[in-house]
């Protein structure tokens, strides 16, 4: 299938000849990036109040940094420390040193893990900053590796199930070539790279003797399968915070000074208010940058005649001045608001903006669409959250640590039961009802107003303003909630059931159009699987009936609707099969300017799916060995890596002189269940038995079977899935 952000087959051969190299290597730079590392830096900082050399400068003139930096028996430097050290800024303060070097030669590149921002918290994450940066402000000549990777594979390729092994193959392939230079490679916050961080981690510590030219700086909290990993490394030295208490000490101390003389400027503190501030903090920091930013935030939203009062109050300890801030959320009038908030950023899947938040929490209804009053409401939530272009996370990790975790004194309230007074299963509970209910508000027929039922998605605007915005994240993981709100021994309320059948029925038309729109037309397909799953373990059938056939809508005719959204009233609607429940719910929604409809199947049959892309016959097909992947090889002199579950063409290879005849995975254990082709390729063979005849249409040139489903390769260049639910 042609991924949106690929050239279909035919004109390949047209770009490849017009179009100029630099056009193909920015397309591929778009593919690559999914954040710049350095604007996240830069955010990092004006967050942080900005970046003081004074709290930094102490670890230049350090023995095991200098031994890092000058000599090659080091070329892992892992600074660790607690939460709040100041790892962070620390290591911002070195990639300015290094940059600003007049005499430096070397590449630099560097990341930023965030494990409160879905784009920042996993290994493919950070080898597509690490990649993007070292192509472009570094070395642009390295980009031939990205493109040799790139074309073909589109963005899914970079952000797919395939992304780590595409990924990790151009970083090899960087760092191999004789023309790389020095190479300073800096990762923050290994401890919140939370996705594959074990892949990651094997990564580094494995390429250090083969690559003399790279040196590696990360940190990290104190965390024992970090230290494990890394301790494989050889010529790794490291740099522990708590064991440079007094320098860290010193760096805090200065730290201190610069927020007081912020604090004494904007509240017009005299000398003596300032003074008893300044003793406080040097007191009760214990080397915790951290909290003495939040002692600060706090004093600013204070009169100054009440500094004093008031700073006695705030307990040292980033864990007990976190359970004040619950405290005080606990006294005010708006508790029950802000502890849904609280709960509600805990469990989502990626950071909601102002936009979002009405739609999965209960706001008051004057605050709805009102961004000063959402960003007030925010605000009232203590230190715990912080907004960065109307988009709210949690101030730090640790911060979203505290929510999730039981108090830390036998004394104190029970956190959890705080913020999830019914469980988590009930928050997120919560969130898929209310997405539903928002989604079912908002979403009709063409709601961008693109009117031509063929309008490309390349070529659609987003209006302004969006009339998806307030739902963007609801239509992509109103199913993950679902799911997380149904445990293994739950039998769902009623409700629950009733309110995704009614969605599903009276808008899901409407919503594969808005994924479309939203270029998330893969997860929708994945979703709703999961929902298909998820019924029949809860012994669901009629409601499952309805969702497979749903499925089977979706996977039939996801490639046109990704390409045109309109699609989905038209095409997907004319063509479907007569006995389909979509087709028969949303009658209404077929063209009243087709006159004569044809003739098509009575219900569906059993092609699950019809991958396209290929331009050429289907010489050869094949599974992997666990089912998870199909591979396709044809005249056309490319093979093409897909997702049987959603259709999704992961990979193009390219490169062969001819067409390709034969394709095999490794490692190949196909078990057929008896099912096979007979030699005239009309039957599927089960048992020794005919049971299902071919149309010309759909008859191989090529054929591979993995467990109960059959693969079909046409001269057309189609590819044709088959699934048996049992053997006959």
């Amino acid at each position: 299938m042609a991924s949106s952000n690929t050239l279909p087959a035919s004109n390949r051969q047209h770009y490849e000849t017009k179009a100029p190299a630099q056009h193909k290597d920015e397309q591929c730079l778009t593919h690559l990036q999914a954040t710049d590392p350095r604007h996240d830096k830069d955010n990092i900082e004006l967050r942080k109040g900005g970046l003081l050399r004074e709290s930094y400068c102490w670890v230049l003139s350090h023995d095991n940094f200098r031994r890092w930096r000058d000599n090659r028996d080091g070329q892992l430097l892992w600074v660790r420390g607690d939460p709040g050290k100041g790892k962070t800024m620390l290591l911002c303060g070195i990639i300015d040193e290094l940059e600003n070097d007049t005499a430096r030669t070397d590449n630099i590149a560097f990341f930023f893990c965030q494990a409160t921002d879905d784009r920042l918290s996993n290994a493919t994450a950070v080898l597509r900053g690490l990649i993007y940066l070292l192509v472009t402000k570094q070395q642009p000549e390295l980009i031939s590796h990205v493109r040799e990777s790139c074309y073909g594979l589109g963005k899914e390729g970079f952000q797919g199930p395939t992304s780590w092994v595409v990924l990790s193959k151009i970083f090899t392939n960087i760092l191999e070539d004789p023309k790389l230079q020095g190479t300073y490679l800096i990762i923050d916050a290994l401890d919140e790279c939370t996705g594959d961080r074990d892949l990651l981690l094997d990564l580094i510590a494995g390429k250090l003797s083969a690559y003399p030219k790279v040196k590696w700086l990360v940190s990290s909290r104190n965390w024992p399968d970090i230290e494990e990993s890394l301790n494989t490394a050889t010529q790794k030295i490291n740099l522990r915070l708590e064991l440079n208490e007094e320098s860290v000490s010193a760096a805090v101390t200065t730290y201190i000074q610069s927020e007081i003389d912020k604090l004494a400027k904007r509240k017009k503190y005299n000398n003596d208010t300032r003074d008893a501030v300044k003793r406080y903090l040097d007191t009760n920091a214990h080397g915790t940058f951290l909290w003495v930013a939040l002692v600060c935030q706090e004093l600013a939203k204070i009169s100054r005649w009440e500094a004093v009062e008031i700073l006695t109050t705030f307990p040292p300890g980033l864990d007990a001045i976190y359970e004040q801030m619950r405290d005080q959320i606990n006294k005010s009038r708006n508790a029950k608001l802000l502890q849904r908030i609280l709960a509600v950023i805990s469990v989502v899947y990626r950071p909601i903006t102002l936009n979002e938040l009405p739609a999965l929490v209960d706001m008051p209804d004057c605050s709805s669409g009102n961004v000063e009053d959402l960003t007030e409401i925010v605000e009232l939530c203590g230190s715990f959250l912080t907004l960065r272009q109307h988009t709210i996370s949690f101030v730090h990790q640790s911060a979203k640590d505290f929510l999730l975790s039981n108090g830390t004194h036998q004394d104190s309230r029970d956190v959890v039961s705080w913020v999830f007074p019914q469980g988590k299963d009930d928050v997120h509970n919560s969130v898929f009802l209310r997405s539903l209910s928002a989604m079912s508000t908002i979403l009709h027929r063409d709601i961008y107003g693109l009117k031509l039922p063929g309008f490309p998605i390349n070529g659609v605007p987003t209006p302004c303003p969006d009339p998806l915005a307030t739902v963007r994240y609801s239509c992509v993981f109103w199913v993950d909630h679902l799911r997380e709100s149904i445990s293994d021994k739950d039998t769902p309320q009623r409700n629950t059931l009733v309110a995704a059948q009614t969605f599903l029925e009276q808008k899901y038309l409407y919503w594969l159009e808005a994924l479309s729109l939203l270029r998330a037309m893969s997860e929708g397909v994945i979703a709703i699987r999961k929902l298909e799953g998820l019924l029949g373990r809860i012994h669901q059938r009629q409601l499952t009936t309805f969702i497979r056939d749903a499925y089977r809508f979706a996977l039939s005719y996801r490639w046109i609707i990704e390409q045109a959204p309109l699609q989905a009233y038209t095409s997907a609607l004319v063509f479907a099969p007569l006995g389909s429940l979509m087709k028969k719910k949303f009658k209404t929604e077929e063209p009243s300017w087709i006159s004569a409809k044809p003739v098509v199947e009575a219900d569906w049959n059993a092609c699950l799916q019809t991958l396209e892309g290929h331009s050429g016959s289907v010489n050869s097909v094949a599974f992997s060995a666990d089912g998870q992947r199909l591979a396709s090889g044809s005249h056309d002199r490319t093979v093409k890596i897909w997702d049987p579950a959603s259709g999704q063409c992961l990979q193009t290879l390219h490169g062969h002189s001819d067409e390709v005849n034969s394709i095999a995975f490794s490692a190949d254990d196909l078990r057929a269940h008896g099912y096979r082709l007979g030699s005239d390729k009309t039957w599927v063979i089960c048992n020794g038995q005919n049971v299902l005849w071919l149309p010309p249409e759909y008859r191989p040139t090529c054929s591979v079977i993995q467990g109960r489903v059959v693969a079909i390769g046409c001269s057309s260049g189609r590819v044709f899935t088959i699934g048996f639910s049992r053997d006959i």
